[in-house]
């Protein structure tokens, strides 16, 4: 703010995956699945964890995106951001979680989930039948 005059977004808005389920489901699809996996990099600077976005394709996509940012304001914010994230041994740690999803085109053989409350066995029996996997 200091430098610039104010704030912008500097990577694209990220998806929950929550959103992601929400998403397959207003596109038409049934029998979402949503999955994610989570990773951790760990970068030798946060110039580099920059870079490795803008390869990545994660720079801004908003239409209101403000200028260019400025050289200078790179270089603040990646030593604070040093300063405040960089682990024992120096590096940067950066968590990139990956959504996986799948959904089906409606179809009329498909399967169709079971109106609520038709089970006929309950949980807590199976629990008592198979142990409770302690």
């Amino acid at each position: 703010m200091e430098r610039e005059g104010g704030i912008s977004p500097r990577i694209s808005p990220l998806a929950q995956v929550r959103d992601a389920g929400n998403l397959l489901t207003r596109a038409g699809f049934t029998l979402p699945g949503v999955d994610v996996d989570e990773y951790v990099v760990k970068y030798k600077s946060a110039l580099d964890l920059i870079e490795h976005l803008r390869a990545m394709g994660e720079t801004n996509a908003l239409l209101q995106s403000s200028s260019i940012l400025k050289r200078e304001t790179v270089l603040a914010t990646a030593a604070i951001y040093d300063s405040m994230f960089a682990a024992e041994d120096g590096t940067v740690p950066a968590t990139f979680q990956v959504i996986y999803m799948t959904g089906w085109r409606e179809h009329p053989s498909q399967q169709k989930a079971k109106r609520r409350g038709s089970a006929t066995i309950s949980f807590h029996d199976i629990q008592k039948q198979f142990g409770n996997g302690s």
